[in-house]
């Protein structure tokens, strides 16, 4: 039996909605999930799994229809979801009314539920979120026996808020597979027995690295997972990435490194630029123009100006620079310190108002 288990696409998102690109990375989230699609046809598996969240907020007549859409080109293949935090289920919803194509099966009670298949002699475990939080740790006393089926597991949570889970007692049940969502980072939690698929396309710079979706075989004789691949489908990359300064850096030469670190990587993929240590005092890096030509949603300057204290102590004993140094300089600083004390002196050295 082969499946392909993902969830969290936030279709309807907009991420990094106050950036130019925004409406991109909207229909990103879209492509990326008829590539998903696309795969569980190419791959001729059995079930696609989606462990909660498909949906953004309260899916729209709209939406709903393109998605089953997209479900109705894999006529072959089981679909099975559930509702999580963000698509959570709510009286007034248009899924209490929606139909979906034969092949498509929502567990949408608040309760564990299942669905047998008997024709490739699967369960499929599930419950849907009737609200934006479940706290308690549901999870920690199902009780489940090995019926002789291919049991798995869809679930969506995994932090204190979200259907807290002890790894332990998971790996107890008798579930062939545990397909998990709301994580948006792709990891394995228990080897080839439970997952998180984290989210197709990253939702923001927070979420660094490759996401796509997991695909899996599963032994019908042994009922165990055999094979669990990650498989990277996303569009763009959050990528993160230091730089270094010297007291020589010019703002030219810092603009000139990274459009050539961002050229080299990929003009697709979506950067975070921490700028650190030593510069001239005299310098102030200015990197608007880049955040015009690329994909920069942060840049972060940790560096700090080279100030020769000893030096500047020497020619203002009793002046405001002196007593500002003696009072604020010590030998261990926070970063709110040093900053203080850097500004300080910036504004001092610059000012032409009588210091004594």
């Amino acid at each position: 039996m082969k499946f392909i288990h993902t969830g969290d696409i936030h279709w309807g998102m907009f991420p990094d909605s106050d950036k130019p690109w925004s409406r991109d990375r909207a229909q990103a989230i879209k492509e990326s999930f008829e590539e998903i699609i696309r795969l569980a046809r190419e791959k001729d598996v059995d079930f696609l799994l989606i462990a909660g969240d498909l949906f953004h907020r309260q899916p729209l007549a709209r939406d709903l229809k393109e998605v089953n859409y997209l479900f109705s080109t894999i006529p072959s293949v089981r679909v099975v979801l559930i509702a999580g935090n963000h698509d959570r289920i709510q009286a007034n919803s248009a899924l209490m009314s929606f139909t979906w194509c034969s092949n498509v099966t929502f567990l949408m009670n608040r309760e564990l539920e299942s669905v047998i298949f008997k024709d490739c002699n699967t369960e499929i475990y599930g419950f849907s979120y009737y609200s934006a939080e479940i706290s308690e740790p549901v999870l920690d006393e199902l009780e489940i026996a090995d019926n002789g089926r291919i049991q798995i597991l869809l679930a969506h949570g995994g932090d204190n808020s979200h259907v807290p889970m002890n790894k332990n007692v998971l790996s107890s049940y008798p579930f062939s597979y545990i397909a998990l969502g709301h994580i948006h980072k792709p990891q394995v939690l228990l080897e080839k027995r439970a997952a998180f698929c984290g989210s197709p396309e990253p939702l923001d710079k927070t979420e660094t690295g490759p996401h796509g979706v997991f695909f899996g075989e599963i032994d019908s004789a042994s009922r165990q997972v055999t094979t669990l691949k990650f498989l990277p489908i996303c569009r763009s990359q959050y990528i993160s990435l230091a730089v270094s300064v010297t007291p020589k850096t010019t703002n030219g030469e810092l603009a000139a490194r990274i459009s050539h670190e961002i050229q080299s990587r990929g003009l697709q993929h979506i950067y975070r630029f921490i700028i650190r240590g030593m510069r001239d005092p005299d310098i102030v890096f200015d990197l608007d123009v880049l955040e015009s030509r690329f994909r920069i949603v942060d840049f972060l300057d940790q560096s700090e100006p080279q100030y020769d204290f000893s030096r500047l102590f020497a020619e203002h004993p009793s002046d405001m620079i002196g007593f500002f140094i003696r009072a604020l300089k010590k030998d261990e600083m926070s970063e709110v310190e040093k900053k203080a004390l850097y500004y300080g002196i910036n504004a001092l050295l610059r000012t032409t108002d009588e210091r004594s």
